[in-house]
């Protein structure tokens, strides 16, 4: 049902976002310029929470993970092997409800920061347990010099594979698996976290927001309670009846997706099922939490509420 009818979305959906890989790389390499602010390789921070999902390393990886920082956030790339950091309500003030959290970075990184960590102890203070997946991520070259002349290659054009219309399930499958054995576990501990198995939502960020809907459409086992697309493609496609309310957060100014029309927007509404869509003036993309002084700041604030109107910010009776 859900499967069959979105395969062409997400064969679109897929394709639009690689075509706009090359210009996200083009467009964080003049940001960094601009702020001076370039890739500076770091240490694997200390994950003591972490926990590993068993869904195996990355079959054929030959680079080993790595981290970076820029624009004063941390960055993972050539992830192998998929984790889940738990972020807990403090005692007392959990409401039962668990969102996991999806960074995005085309991929190839994951902004661990500003899309992850930031998020997640924001929502745990407001009471909804909040877990950040570490999924497994498209290898890119060791060295931090082969990195960026790969991902300047990519956004000239002269790297970048010819665009096919293989079927997201297939081309996703690891970064699907991750997200579907975070839902398990999450379930599976739920007792001694505080969750209820039917108040676990998902939410991600431009790749993380692709992963939202590949794991919400093509998982029979996932079937996340909310979800949340923030910067991610809008396109049309067919939503099934029981579709899970939907929260989209864009900015009218984001250089990838906010030309290509609303179509997501108006087939849940078609549909009939809960959606929430907050287009700002200004913010571009990647905005995250990140302070700017754009209006793309309030989205959380937004989100929150958006919770709370559901029924997410209370314990269920």
């Amino acid at each position: 049902m859900i499967r069959h009818h979105s395969k062409n979305y997400l064969k679109r959906f897929a394709s639009l976002f690689t075509l706009s890989l090359g210009a996200l790389a083009c467009s964080l390499t003049l940001t960094a310029v601009a702020l001076d602010d370039a890739m500076t390789p770091i240490a694997i921070p200390s994950q003591p929470n972490a926990i590993e999902l068993g869904t195996g390393e990355l079959p054929d990886a030959t680079a080993k993970e790595s981290w970076h920082t820029q624009y004063g956030s941390f960055f993972a790339r050539n992830v192998t092997v998929a984790t889940l950091t738990p972020f807990l309500p403090a005692k007392g003030k959990a409401t039962g409800a668990a969102v996991i959290v999806a960074p995005g970075g085309g991929f190839r990184t994951l902004s661990m920061n500003n899309e992850g960590w930031d998020l997640a102890k924001a929502l745990a203070d407001k009471g909804v347990a909040a877990f950040v997946l570490k999924y497994r991520l498209k290898q890119t070259p060791a060295e931090m010099d082969a990195f960026q002349k790969s991902m300047a290659e990519m956004f000239s054009g002269s790297g970048r594979r010819p665009q096919t219309q293989q079927d997201p399930s297939v081309e996703y499958a690891a970064q699907i698996a991750d997200a579907q054995a975070a839902f398990a576990l999450v379930r599976k501990r739920g007792k001694e976290w505080g969750v209820d198995a039917d108040r676990v939502g998902m939410i991600g960020f431009s790749a993380g927001a692709m992963l939202t809907m590949f794991t919400t459409i093509h998982s029979k086992d996932a079937k996340p309670a909310f979800i949340g697309n923030i910067y991610g493609p809008l396109m049309k496609m067919d939503v099934p009846a029981d579709a899970p309310p939907l929260f989209v957060a864009l900015a009218a100014d984001d250089p990838f997706f906010a030309n290509a029309g609303y179509g997501l927007i108006d087939s849940w509404r078609a549909a009939k099922r809960p959606v929430e869509f907050h287009l700002f003036e200004q913010g571009g993309h990647g905005f995250g939490m990140y302070q700017k002084t754009t209006t793309s700041t309030g989205w959380f604030d937004s989100y929150v509420r958006w919770l709370d109107m559901h029924g997410y910010l209370k314990p269920k009776n």
